[in-house]
């Protein structure tokens, strides 16, 4: 996808709620005694309609908040952009909570969230990344999209798209140039090496394949290898081909890899469980400040072959969800190391500043009713990777995934 790579989009981020705005101060300090609800409904969503003004005569808080605004607006002596002074408010909010998953995205953030979650987007099909020295570069190309069929390589300085110059744009603002794009292809002009060229690369919808397959023999046994790199609105059809395909092909066993994945959509994990477990198993308990909640599986389908999940500290979320249920509900074993530790559930609203706030709502719960949170998943086998992985990272040196086929080929 034409985004940033995901590290710089953390760090994209954390600029942007840490960026201290001197028009916004005042508004930011006054939040920290306001009803998060009441502003979130009224201030944000209604934009100060009648409604919430009637509200404020009865809120101290809420009319504290308007007048503040209002003061700044009329009062200030430079032009104050509204948009700015709504969204540092709401991150504002945000961070009193002192919760690391309750956050602000601004509009190109958000625009990337929602792409890696929905799973597609309409592109070119490239990673874009920048270097140290500010050039914009082509970080990676898709197999076989218009990008890669267009001859845009890794590497490839970025200089003019549709004939305007790049320079002094981050890979956020050129990402957003190809993306916005009304054309049906676009003209990119880049530099390799010390030839420059003009490429044209057609724009169409992109899907973004969260799930890979292949299959692995030991000891005479077929076992099948998923790895999942995201729980996307889509990664449930692909992970349900996966099964469907590698079960085609007679395999004894099952190795689901969740290494890295830092979660997703809680509806991909409950259907790629419910695939396995038993009718009316509990896949996973909500807890909803203390009324709590069984979420079980509904379908007849099962399965019954062994199955091996590979965690790393890396593994969060749904990731964790997935890990739980098949060691506490189905009898798999988790090879690996403590998870990250992430027990809570949130949800997302978008707004009408571009941004979206994505906040916690509940705790989520292990089968048995354990919350992993800030402790991670023990693994029913603790294996280390090996650090001869990260110097040549080939199969033979995964000893994670080397130790679940010898489980799983017994």
């Amino acid at each position: 996808m034409e985004e940033e790579t995901q590290e710089e989009v953390k760090e994209e981020k954390k600029k942007f709620i840490k960026t201290d705005f001197k028009l916004v101060e005042v508004v930011i300090s006054i939040l920290i005694t306001m009803v998060i609800g009441i502003i979130i409904g009224y201030a944000v969503t209604t934009k100060f309609s009648s409604a919430s003004t009637k509200l404020a005569k009865n809120d101290k808080y809420l009319k504290e908040f308007i007048d503040t605004y209002e003061e700044i607006q009329d009062e200030y002596y430079k032009d104050v952009d509204k948009k700015d002074l709504i969204s540092y408010a709401i991150s504002g909010m945000l961070s009193v909570l002192g919760d690391p998953y309750s956050v602000y995205m601004d509009e190109d953030t958000t625009n990337d969230f929602n792409e890696r979650l929905y799973g597609d987007y309409e592109g070119i099909g490239a990673e874009i990344s920048m270097t140290e020295d500010g050039k914009v570069i082509i970080y990676s190309t898709f197999k076989d999209s218009p990008a890669e069929k267009a001859g845009l390589k890794k590497d490839d300085i970025i200089l003019e798209i549709d004939g305007e110059n790049v320079e002094g744009k981050n890979s956020s603002e050129v990402s957003s140039m190809i993306k916005t794009s009304t054309k049906s292809e676009v003209k990119i002009k880049i530099k390799r090496e010390d030839k420059e060229l003009t490429l044209t690369v057609k724009r169409q919808n992109i899907t973004l394949d969260s799930v890979t397959h292949e299959i692995y023999e030991k000891n005479g046994k077929k076992i099948g290898y998923i790895n999942i790199s995201i729980f996307a609105a889509n990664s449930y059809s692909q992970f349900r081909n996966a099964v469907l395909d590698l079960e085609k092909s007679k395999i004894d066993s099952l190795i689901i890899d969740v290494r890295n994945n830092s979660g997703g959509y809680l509806d991909s994990v409950t259907d790629m469980l419910s695939m396995f477990l038993e009718k009316d198993s509990i896949i996973y308990q909500l807890d909803d400040k203390g009324k709590i909640t069984k979420k079980k599986d509904d379908t007849k389908e099962k399965r019954n072959y062994k199955v091996a999940v590979i965690i790393n500290e890396y593994s969060a979320s749904a990731s964790e969800i997935l890990a739980s249920a098949f060691k506490e509900n189905y009898g798999g074993e988790v090879i690996g190391v403590h998870s990250y530790g992430k027990g809570t559930v949130q949800q997302t609203k978008e707004l009408k500043t571009g941004g979206m706030m994505k906040f916690t709502t509940q705790k989520w719960l292990t089968p048995k009713g354990n919350w992993i949170h800030e402790k991670g998943v023990e693994p029913t086998i603790e294996e280390k990777l090996n650090e001869n992985y990260y110097e040549d990272p080939k199969i033979e040196n995964d000893n994670q995934l080397q130790k679940a086929m010898e489980i799983l080929a017994k």
